[in-house]
């Protein structure tokens, strides 16, 4: 598990920069660099809606994460092994709009 820090405020599940997910998904199985990557649990916020609905009652900072990135250094058999993992994507709309800052190329 890893302590995540996220920056997509757009994210129903986010939660003063925490997830409430309890998991997460970061894509980019041919990624080289971190804004190849996404973060394929991004769900937009929606007006009129609760965020986390489907989620767990409260953010946690440490969070289970599977990774498609093969590239990246902390991928161990789809599994992040990285202690501190931040997501970025400030705006977004989209998961392709967002991404793991952490991704370093091995």
């Amino acid at each position: 598990m890893a302590d995540l820090k996220c920056g997509v405020e757009n994210c129903t599940y986010n939660a003063d920069c925490y997830c409430c997910k309890g998991d997460i998904m970061v894509g980019g199985k041919h990624a080289c660099n971190c804004d190849d990557t996404c973060c394929d649990s991004f769900a937009q916020k929606r007006e009129g809606y609760d965020s986390f609905s489907s989620a767990l009652s409260h953010p946690s900072r440490s969070i289970s994460i599977d990774c498609e990135a093969v590239k990246c250094i902390y991928n161990s058999n789809y599994k992040c092994t990285a202690d501190h993992v931040d997501i970025k994507g400030c705006g977004a709309c989209d998961c392709r709009e967002t991404a793991c800052a952490t991704f370093t190329e091995g």
